[in-house]
């Protein structure tokens, strides 16, 4: 099976069954979410690929872009009309969540399909194995082109490096660490959001290239670029953009892009107001949405070369806190940090909005799914969240916790199995009120930890 090893945390997701022949034709079916009409929309797309070539399929992966701060999403403060034209035509998966809200964890689970630590990943410092199977492995054996364009974040890092800089951008990913992408041009790290330094497989590639331009609109033109030449081919191809942006340096120039009034954002009630927290949230959240309108900005002048019978998906690996429950940046179970935007354009699908469960992990199994035609079934209840270390860096999360999310409740665990958070999300989406200690909540608590525990 491509899935590789099922564990604990992955919990019920895609299951893969049959297997395509020249006879046959693909056959694809989803369960789990239930509805007719879903099940006829996928009828649709397997005609649509019996008469074609298995499709191309491109992601969208972002960072640090929280479900919430998107104009689609009711945001007042976002300024995305290329994703919001974008949403109309997709599945808008409303509960999306990242299996781990930190950088190099979620990017190992969205990579593989398998969450951290069992990917090789539990230390922010940690590299993604050599052995481990990776999306693009998989679709190289389906006869898939494969490029990658953006930051890596899962390779060798030397934590004497500061974080932030040129020394941390030129950074070289050996070709035997980029996880089986035919193509790759991109970077380890360094958040510069301006003039990033790139290298890959590109034959004048060996050594770092500074690009001039917005790291975004820099990104989205190589992506593009190869889009060109793959589709002169007559493989089909899978393509992964993946963007730094709207993460911090928060100050950074956005290609143009003026910094919002600070004082005129809209903030949650979640966020302490009159105090330095919410100086420091609207202050932040001023350059936040700079980044994230230039970005839509970027991935809407690749979305108009895409041809309309592509798979596209856009997401983020985690989200940031921006001073809610006075937090600020990641590692936090609160869905500011883990809930993510997911929208799945797929030709021949109606578009509309899923409220169901979902998780990064399932984007692999996905993939697959859409490239082989075989069954697909979707059942998920829940999903399992979690952080498997303390990551040393200011602001993130104090704690190694574990928990688990429907789209009607939150419980959280820390690292002795002790109930930490509990949140009734339907009454209480803001999570401004914690049952974890309420006597009257014990068993349905208790029924809950034992999900966790089963993942």
């Amino acid at each position: 099976k491509e899935q590789g090893p099922r564990t604990k945390d992955q919990g019920p997701r895609i299951k893969e069954q049959g297997a395509r022949t020249k006879d046959q034709g693909p056959r694809t079916k989803l369960v789990g979410r239930g509805s007719k009409l879903a099940k006829r929309e996928w009828q649709i797309v397997i005609e649509a690929v019996r008469m074609n070539s298995p499709p191309n399929i491109l992601w969208i992966v972002t960072t640090q872009w929280r479900a919430q701060a998107c104009g689609y999403a009711g945001d007042p403060n976002a300024r995305t009309p290329h994703l919001d034209a974008w949403a109309a035509q997709s599945v808008n998966y409303t509960q999306a969540v990242t299996p781990h809200p930190f950088g190099p964890m979620a990017r190992a689970a969205l990579l593989t399909g398998v969450p951290s630590p069992q990917n090789g990943v539990r230390n922010y410092f940690d590299a993604l194995p050599a052995g481990a199977r990776t999306i693009a492995q998989a679709m190289n054996e389906r006869g898939y082109a494969t490029g990658f364009f953006g930051k890596w974040g899962v390779g060798e890092r030397d934590p004497q490096v500061p974080l932030v800089g040129e020394a941390a951008a030129r950074l070289i990913v050996p070709e035997g660490a980029r996880g089986g992408f035919q193509t790759w041009e991109g970077f380890e790290g360094g958040f510069l959001l301006n003039d990033p330094w790139l290298h890959g497989t590109a034959k004048d590639g060996a050594q770092p290239a500074q690009f001039p331009g917005y790291q975004s609109d820099v990104l989205a033109w190589r992506a593009g670029a190869w889009l060109e030449r793959v589709r002169a081919g007559k493989q089909p191809w899978f393509g992964v953009l993946s963007l730094e942006a709207p993460h911090p340096p928060y100050d950074a120039p956005a290609a143009g892009v003026a910094r919002s009034d600070a004082e005129g954002l809209v903030l949650t009630e979640n966020v302490p107001a009159h105090g330095d927290v919410e100086a420091k949230a609207r202050r932040e959240l001023s350059g936040y949405y700079a980044h994230i309108e230039a970005t839509d900005r970027a991935i809407g002048s690749l979305l108009a070369a895409v041809a309309d019978e592509v798979v596209v998906v856009f997401t983020s690996v985690h989200g940031d806190m921006h001073g809610a429950h006075g937090l600020f940046r990641k590692g936090w179970p609160h869905e500011e940090a883990v809930r993510v935007p997911l929208l799945v354009r797929v030709p021949g699908v109606v578009p509309r909005r899923d409220d169901g469960a979902i998780s990064l992990l399932d984007l692999s199994a996905m993939t697959r799914a859409w490239a082989d035609g075989v069954d697909a079934i979707v059942e998920r209840r829940h999903s399992v969240i979690s952080m498997p270390s303390v990551v040393a860096l200011p602001h993130q999360c104090d704690r190694v916790w574990r928990g688990l999310r429907t789209p009607q409740k939150k419980l959280v665990l820390d690292a002795g199995g002790e109930p930490w958070l509990y949140f009734d999300l339907e009454q209480d989406p803001l999570e401004m009120n914690n049952l974890a200690g309420e006597p009257a909540r014990r068993g349905e608590i208790a029924a809950l930890s034992a999900r966790v525990g089963r993942g």
